[in-house]
Order: structure tokens, then C-alpha cells, then sequence
């Protein structure tokens, strides 16, 4: 009798919220569309600080600055100021770099380590505001892992492997797959697992010149008695106790700063090698066939734009490898933000959802810049850029030029040994040779920025050139 009476105030309770839940439904779904409840203000909010208008040369975000009662204003881009970013600035300098200024260089050469913001695509996310758009509640995702098992979001690992299907720029079945803070953790995490363990002797990290510099920094910033960096790869290639010696070598392909497409010099059981494929989309090189590497990463800040989301992946054959660089993750960082991973699953679906449209925009304005960049240095003898041999591109099927997000600019003159302050003298900013283990005769220039910050240094070249050339114009 009693089981009875409990079964039936049971069943009435449970009676009672499946109303309460449909009656939630019905006033919240009206007339064949939803009517927006806790999320709209959220929504106004965000379309509110989006609308604010800042002449097409900044954008005001919620997080952004602020004035006297809390009123979001505009973010001007380099060069520009005033209320709305409509006042150019004359004089001042072409950052091709990264950093706001020289006091930022000279004050924090650590700074150096991160490259260029790829704000170049900030354009394709403004067309496309619905699709992108995300609101969050406030109970979302707030434990540390997916269902009590995993850092990892198993439906972001699922987009991860479709985009790179549809771009056919790596092999991800049958593949494990970790996220971390951007690429720059992931490559930490995995130089971490490579290393041999219960050794006297440390591993030898090594890159080619001219290298990414943080493979440098991190490693020598993290060295252990696992590993320990030991510079050019070159170096390194022909000594003959090389054979016995654990390597890790770190292949950055395209290139930063030069955008070619390298291959690992060592092999042998000896030997573990990580791809960093940070560039390895459409937009920036041909995509000759897909990847097929042991360790393989990529970021979303290269493929989106996306940089502060600070979110990159590793594609890992070996289960070893990938546990390994797990139980790094979590002693590093106890995974990585759900936020992110959030963010990124709605971004990388929204790719999916445009076909080839990220992809196309982003080409065709990185072949606009080089195209204005290579037009320009051509009326000089004085400077040089990295060879750009045309090579099959099987997204596009066809026959391609690279369009790296960087110029590796040479200055031709015996007198001009450093090249950086060539051109800091005609008020560009970019990053000195010798950050990337090579000379100061080179200077990476980022072409990856704003479209303002690029038309700024096309014209502070052409003055420099010009004026080089005497009466000679573009």
C-alpha cells in the first residue's frame, strides 16, 4: 500500500514538470518562431556594441574600452584615432610586425615570440555575423572535463576532422586528436612526450634556419634533463655520433618566416619529428596531398583568424604519444577552456557550412597583397623576397602560387648589414633576421594584418624606394 502511494506522488511529480517543461516550450516558441528569453538581452547587448560605428578603421567590443558610464567606444586600428577612428595619423609607423610600437619592442623583446594577428579575415566575419554568432548561458559547461572523463570536446574533435577532410590538408582517421592553448602549447606538450624517458642523456631539439623563434625560446625556457635545444638542424646533419642520439626535430611547414615547404632532414629510430602545419591551409600555400605525419599540429588562429581564442590541435598517431601529451596537458593546464573549444566548434562549423568561402576570401586577399608587395619591391634593387615557385594545389586543382603570411625581405646592399634599421628609418616596424637564427640582412615583414596596417607599408616601401630611385614612380 505504501509503494503504492509513493509510485503515485512519483508519477504525479513527474507528470507535472513534463507540462511544466512543454507549457516552458509553448511560450517560449510563438507563431513558428522562438521567443527569446534569458538570451535576448545578451543579444542586444552584443548587437549594440557590434553597431557602434568606427569608420571602418577600428571596431568597439563589449570587452573592450570604456568610458564614463561603462559605454563600450572604438578600438582604432594603427595609425588611427579619434572617436569613431576617422583621424589618420600622418606620421607614424608601418607595423609589420605584431607589437603597437617601438616602446612595446624595446621594452619586452619577449614579446617577439608570437606572430603577426591575422586580422586580414576579420572582413569574412562580417559577413557572415549570423552564422558565427554564439550566446552562452551562464550554467554551460562549468565542469573541468566533458561528461567526468575527458578535456577534450569529442564533437569539436569531430569538425576538426571534417575540415581537414574538406580541405585535404591531413590524414585524421584513425588518429587520436588533443587541443591546447594554440599551437604554441600543443608543440610544448609534444616535445614534452618525444622526449625519451629514464635517460642520462637529453634530447636534442633542433630546427632549420631560418626557424620559427619560439621553437627556440619554449624549449630552452622549458629545458629539462630530457631535452635540451641544440639550434640548426644543419649543424647537426653530418656528425657521426648523430646516428645514436635521440633527436626531435621540429619541421615548421610553410615556413615562419619564409613560407616554403620543408621537409625533416633526420630519420632513423633515433629520431621523432613534429610538423608544425600552423600555415598548411589553402589561403596561405598549394596543398600539394594530405599530411601523413607521426605529430602533426595546427591552430585555429591561422585557418579562422582567431588568434586570442587561443586554440590549437595536434593530429598523433601513436596512442603512446597522445597519452603522454595528455597527462602534460593536465598537469600543465588541467586541459583547455571549454570556452574556446566552444568557440571553436562554431566557428569551424560555420567554415564547413561557407564550402570554400573562407578559404576563397582569404586567397584572393592574400594574393592582392603580394601581388601589391611584389609590384612595389620590384622597382627597387636594393631589396629581394624569398623565391615563390608556383606548385599543383589539389583544393583549388590547379596550378598556384604560395601566398605566405609573411615577406622574408632581404636588403641587397653590402652597406645595409642590418636591414631592420633600413627600414625602421622609413618608419616600419618589422622583426629582425637574427630572432630567426639567420642574419640581419633579413627582415620578416607580417602581411596578415589589417588592410590599413598593409596599405600603411605599402606606402612607407614605395616612399622608401622612390626616393631611392630619384624621379622613378610606381
Amino acid at each position: 500500500m505504501m509503494k503504492s502511494i509513493v509510485s503515485s506522488k512519483y508519477l504525479a511529480c513527474l507528470v507535472g514538470s513534463i507540462i511544466l517543461n512543454l507549457l516552458f516550450i509553448i511560450n517560449i516558441y510563438v507563431g513558428g518562431q522562438w521567443k527569446l528569453s534569458w538570451s535576448l538581452g545578451a543579444a542586444i547587448e552584443a548587437e549594440t556594441v557590434a553597431a557602434i560605428y568606427c569608420s571602418g578603421h577600428g571596431r568597439a567590443y563589449l570587452d573592450g574600452l570604456v568610458v564614463v558610464g561603462n559605454k563600450p567606444v572604438c578600438d582604432c586600428n594603427t595609425c588611427f584615432t579619434g572617436p569613431d577612428c576617422s583621424q589618420f595619423i600622418p606620421h607614424c609607423t608601418a607595423n609589420a610586425d605584431g607589437l603597437e610600437s617601438v616602446e612595446e619592442l624595446l621594452r619586452d623583446l619577449s614579446m617577439h615570440s608570437y606572430s603577426g594577428d591575422p586580422l586580414f579575415l576579420e572582413p569574412f566575419w562580417m559577413q557572415h555575423l549570423a552564422s558565427s554568432a554564439l550566446v552562452v548561458a551562464g550554467w554551460h559547461q562549468m565542469s573541468y572535463t566533458y561528461g567526468g572523463k575527458s578535456f577534450v570536446s569529442k564533437e569539436l574533435a569531430k569538425v576538426v576532422r571534417k575540415v581537414h577532410a574538406s580541405v585535404g590538408n591531413a590524414v585524421t582517421q584513425n588518429r587520436f586528436i588533443i587541443f591546447g592553448a594554440g599551437s604554441t602549447q600543443v608543440l610544448s606538450a609534444a616535445v614534452f612526450a618525444l622526449s625519451p624517458e629514464n635517460t642520462s642523456s637529453p634530447a636534442k631539439v633542433v630546427t632549420s634556419v631560418p626557424y620559427y623563434p619560439i621553437d627556440k625560446q619554449q624549449t630552452q625556457y622549458f629545458s629539462s634533463q630530457k631535452f635540451k635545444y641544440e639550434g640548426d638542424a644543419y649543424r647537426w646533419k653530418n656528425r657521426s655520433d648523430c646516428s645514436s642520439t635521440n633527436m626531435i626535430e621540429i619541421v615548421t611547414s610553410p615556413n615562419n618566416p619564409d613560407g616554403q615547404l620543408k621537409k625533416a632532414i633526420f630519420h632513423g629510430p633515433n629520431v621523432k619529428t613534429i610538423y608544425d602545419h600552423a600555415y598548411y591551409w589553402p589561403h596561405f600555400t598549394p596543398i600539394p596531398a594530405p599530411s601523413d605525419e607521426d605529430v602533426m599540429v595546427f591552430t585555429l588562429s591561422k585557418l579562422t583568424g582567431h588568434a586570442g581564442t587561443r586554440l590549437g590541435w595536434a593530429v598523433i598517431k601513436d596512442e603512446t604519444v597522445f597519452n603522454r601529451m595528455m597527462i602534460h596537458m593536465q598537469m600543465n593546464s588541467m586541459g583547455v577552456s571549454k570556452d574556446a573549444q566552444l568557440r571553436a566548434f562554431k566557428l569551424l562549423n560555420a567554415v564547413l557550412e561557407e564550402g570554400t568561402g573562407i578559404f576563397d576570401f582569404a586567397y584572393q586577399t592574400m594574393k592582392s597583397r603580394w601581388e601589391r608587395l611584389v609590384q612595389t619591391v620590384s622597382l627597387s634593387n636594393r631589396f629581394s623576397l624569398q623565391e615563390n615557385n608556383p606548385q599543383y594545389c589539389t583544393f583549388y586543382n590547379k596550378v598556384r602560387q604560395l601566398s605566405p603570411a609573411y615577406a622574408w625581405l632581404k636588403c641587397e646592399r653590402e652597406e645595409d648589414k642590418d636591414c631592420y634599421a633600413v627600414l625602421e628609418a622609413a618608419n616600419i616596424i618589422g622583426r629582425q633576421g637574427n630572432l630567426f637564427g639567420a642574419e640581419d640582412g633579413y627582415v620578416r615583414l607580417s602581411l596578415v594584418r589589417t588592410q590599413d596596417d598593409f596599405d600603411i607599408l605599402i606606402k612607407r616601401l614605395h616612399k622608401l624606394i622612390t626616393e631611392e630611385n630619384g624621379d622613378k614612380t610606381m
